[in-house]
């Protein structure tokens, strides 16, 4: 593997670029000496609410505290069934089996690898007490059609890779009965550390989350159920109230990038791109494709100093942690042919165009 000259992603260029703003507001943030939740929490709260266009925000350690909390506020509990897609991260399953619940799996679109509607449709049941579907690699999963083949069925929207994207002309994390969010520091509002956010329009939902991220307590000392220690710590508030205002000029260079990647490897023989169906605008966490001889490639790329990443090489329901549900090899076969087959691209907002030009540049000589 040779050094490498263009990283998978460089999550301290935002630093570079935001340090006149950043290191003032941590200046401040120190000096007031309130560092657990406090005036930059609540203040980041009420920013991002009104970003995403929903009515309350509740900030929490992490993006799988936000899906846990979430699908328990939800009502998810023991016994029940949540339907999701076995294609993501292990989180998005993870949070429900830790519930009690039994992550119920689907098959993904082909052609977007997001979970597939129809699919939904067949396996929902009395039994099905929620479905995750998740935003896979910042494209917006087709929320409103999950929502009509599964009515009054509460939806969480798994946006952990997808802050910032659109669906029909809404932000992702206002379009279900609530959303999870992630800010580790790859994400596309990354922090300088973990940290999540539960977004929903229910304000006994949001009181409830609140509780549970604090030991259950409305009130110091004073459980009314069992919780969490699961606190969105202000420092990160701080950082990412900054980071906020300019997430929307990243997206969109994010989706420049993205046309020049598929510009330049749309003809390229032996490499898929994944679809953007109309009135889905990305927020591009990763730029994904599919690849022929995917190892290889990535081999390729890394002897020319070009990093590249697999995700997902394995379908959830295929780990040993989900081998008790009793899926097996060819239970979901698009997601599995997925699992052999995506690679992820460099890609972050101060990215260069020479850079991109470079990484298909690698890919078409690889395939010639």
């Amino acid at each position: 593997m040779a050094d490498i000259k263009i990283p998978l992603k460089d999550v301290a260029a935002q630093y570079r670029a935001l340090k006149a703003e950043i290191d003032p507001a941590l200046q401040d943030f120190l000096g007031a000496g309130q560092y657990v939740l406090g005036p930059a929490v609540e203040k980041f709260e009420r920013e991002v609410a009104a970003y995403l266009g929903v009515g309350h925000a509740v900030g929490v350690g992490s993006g799988t505290d936000a899906l846990l909390i979430a699908l328990r506020v939800l009502g998810v509990g023991e016994g029940d069934d949540v339907i999701t897609t076995p294609f993501t991260f292990v989180a998005s399953a993870d949070v429900i089996a830790r519930l009690g619940a039994r992550p119920v799996f689907v098959d993904v679109d082909a052609a977007t690898l997001n979970l597939d509607p129809a699919r939904v449709a067949e396996m929902a049941t009395a039994e099905t007490a929620a479905v995750l579907p998740v935003h896979l690699y910042g494209l917006p999963a087709d929320v409103p059609a999950i929502a009509a083949v599964a009515p009054g069925v509460p939806i969480l929207e798994d946006a952990a890779q997808a802050m910032g994207a659109e669906l029909g002309g809404r932000k992702v994390g206002c379009l279900a009965s609530a959303a999870a969010f992630s800010f580790f520091p790859t994400k596309n509002l990354g922090a300088f550390g973990d940290g999540g956010l539960i977004a929903t329009d229910d304000e006994e939902l949001a009181a409830r989350a609140r509780r549970l991220r604090v030991h259950g307590a409305a009130k110091k000392n004073y459980p009314q159920e069992i919780g969490y220690k699961s606190r969105l710590d202000g420092l990160q508030a701080a950082i990412l109230s900054i980071k906020l205002k300019h997430l929307d000029a990243w997206a969109a260079r994010l989706r420049d990038l993205a046309g020049r990647y598929r510009d330049r490897l749309g003809a390229v023989p032996g490499v898929t791109l994944l679809a953007e169906p109309e009135g889905r605008s990305p927020a591009y966490h990763q730029f994904t494709i599919r690849a022929e001889r995917r190892d290889e490639l990535k081999r390729f790329l890394g002897e020319r100093g070009i990093a590249a990443a697999v995700y997902y090489p394995t379908t959830v329901h295929l780990t040993p942690a989900f081998a008790y549900l009793g899926y097996r090899e060819g239970s979901f076969p698009e997601a599995e042919r997925a699992a052999a087959e995506v690679l992820s691209l460099p890609l972050w907002p101060e990215m260069a165009d020479g850079q991109v030009d470079e990484v298909c540049a690698a890919i078409a000589a690889f395939y010639a």
